[in-house]
C-alpha cells in the first residue's frame, strides 16, 4: 500500500540519510561492534550533514525543521542499517533534543546546543536506575541544594551513549513524593561524575551502554534544566515522542531483515526447490508481510498525528507495544527461515534478532504499555 505520510521533501531527505549511512557507517560497522562504540568521526559527520539538529533553532546550528516526520525518516533509515545506530543517534536527536529546546534557558542553549548540532557533544539521558527499571517515580538518585550548587549522589544504568556523552540529562530526587524530581545537565569532567564499565549486552554492540555514578557531584544551579521539582512532568510529557520513535525504528528494522529473508528463501534450495516455495514458508512470509504493513499503517498515522501535535500518550503506547511485539515475531520467524545459518552471527539476521529483543523492555516495557492502555479503558 502506498504510504501517504511523507512528501517529496521527506523522500529527498531519506536519500541523503541513506548516502550518509552507506558512506560513513557501513565501512566501519564491524569496528564499531568490536569497540562497542559509534566512532566520534561519524557523530561529527552527522553534524556536518545536518542530521543531529532537526529540532534545534537555526541560531544554534540546527535546521529547525519543525516537522517530526523528518525525525521519523531518520529513525527509519538508521534502523534499516541496525538498531544500535538508531538507538545511539535517536537518544541524541530525538529524545534529548526536546528537553534542551523546550526547557533550557538562553544561556544554556548557547552553551550546549552548538556542540549538540555539530556532533562534538554527544548526549545521553539518565533516567533508569539499578533498582528502578520502568518506575521513574521510584528513583533514588538525589540532589541537595547547597548555595549556588546542587550536590548530586546516586547511579544510573543501561545508559545509551553513556561512555562518550559530554552532556547527560540526569533525573534526581529533590523533594519527597512522586513528583519531587528535577533534571540536571551533568557535564563530562565534573568531579565525582564517573562512568562504569561498558555493559556487555546480548545485542546492539555498536551502541555504547554504561553505568553512571555520581558521588558528591557539585552541579551549578545554572545547570538545572526546567523547573525545580518539574522533572517528572517534563519526562511524562516527552515520553510519547520517545515511544513513537521506538515504534518507527522497530518497524524499519524488521522490514529490513524481512527483505533479506525473502531474498534468501528465493535462492536457498532444499529437496530440489527454493525453500520459499514450500507452502508453509510461503504462508508464513505472507503473514509477516501483512502484519508489518498493517502495523505500519497505524504507526504512520501516529507519525502524522505527532507532526500535528495531536498524538496522545495512549496512542504512543499502543504503537510502541505492538511494533515491538511484531518486530520480535518477524525476526524470530526470519531466523527460522534461515535455518542453521540464522543462528550464525556472520549473518545479519542473527544479529538483528539479538538487537531487537530489548525493544520490548526499553522506553517502558510491554507490560507498562499494557498498563497505560488498560487504564485508559477505565480498568
Amino acid at each position: 500500500m502506498r504510504r501517504t505520510v511523507y512528501s517529496a521533501d521527506h523522500e529527498r531527505f531519506r536519500e541523503s540519510v541513506r548516502e550518509f549511512v552507506t558512506r560513513e557507517v557501513d565501512p566501519h560497522a564491524e569496528a564499531f561492534a568490536q569497540q562497542r562504540l559509534i566512532g566520534s568521526q561519524v557523530w561529527r559527520e552527522a553534524g556536518r550533514q545536518g542530521l543531529l539538529g532537526l529540532e534545534i533553532p537555526e541560531e544554534y546550528g540546527g535546521s529547525a525543521a519543525g516537522d517530526y516526520r523528518f525525525n521519523a525518516v531518520l529513525h527509519e533509515e538508521l534502523a534499516a542499517h541496525g538498531m544500535a545506530l538508531a538507538s545511539g543517534f535517536g537518544i541524541h536527536f530525538d529524545i534529548v533534543a526536546p528537553y534542551l529546546v523546550d526547557l533550557t534557558t538562553d544561556e544554556q542553549k548557547k552553551r550546549w546546543l552548538p556542540g549538540f548540532c555539530s556532533g562534538e557533544t554527544v548526549t545521553a539521558i539518565g533516567m533508569t536506575e539499578p533498582g528502578g527499571g520502568s518506575d521513574l517515580a521510584a528513583l533514588t538518585t538525589s540532589a541537595v541544594q547547597e548555595g549556588d550548587h546542587w550536590v548530586l549522589n546516586g547511579s544510573k544504568t543501561f545508559i545509551t551513549n553513556g561512555c562518550q556523552a559530554g552532556l547527560v540529562i540526569v533525573a534526581a530526587r529533590t523533594s519527597p513524593g512522586k513528583k519531587g524530581i528535577t533534571l540536571f545537565g551533568v557535564e563530562a569532567g565534573m568531579p565525582g561524575f564517573e562512568r562504569g564499565r561498558k555493559l556487555d549486552k546480548m545485542g546492539q554492540h555498536e551502541a555504547d551502554t554504561a553505568e553512571l555514578f555520581f558521588r558528591d557531584v557539585r552541579v551549578p544551579a545554572g545547570n538545572v534544566i526546567g523547573a525545580v521539582d518539574g522533572g517528572f512532568v517534563a519526562m511524562m510529557e516527552r515520553l510519547p515522542q520517545e515511544r513513537l520513535g521506538a515504534a518507527v525504528a522497530n518497524l524499519a528494522h524488521a522490514w529490513s531483515a524481512l527483505q533479506e529473508t525473502l531474498a534468501y528463501v528465493k535462492e536457498r534450495r532444499a529437496f530440489g526447490q527454493a525453500v520459499g516455495s514450500f507452502q508453509y514458508n510461503k504462508f508464513t512470509l505472507a503473514d509477516l508481510v501483512t502484519e508489518l504493513e498493517v502495523t505500519r499503517a497505524y504507526v504512520d498515522q501516529c507519525v502524522a498525528a505527532h507532526a500535528a501535535r495531536e498524538l496522545t500518550a495512549v496512542e504512543a503506547a499502543k504503537a510502541k507495544l505492538w511494533s515491538s511485539e511484531v518486530q520480535g515475531r518477524v525476526l524470530d520467524a526470519c531466523v527460522q527461515l534461515f535455518g542453521g545459518y540464522g543462528y550464525m552471527r556472520e549473518y545479519r539476521v542473527a544479529r538483528a534478532w539479538a538487537d531487537a529483543r530489548v525493544t520490548r523492555i526499553w522506553a517502558g516495557s510491554s507490560e507498562i504499555m499494557r498498563e497505560i492502555i488498560g487504564r485508559d479503558l477505565g480498568l
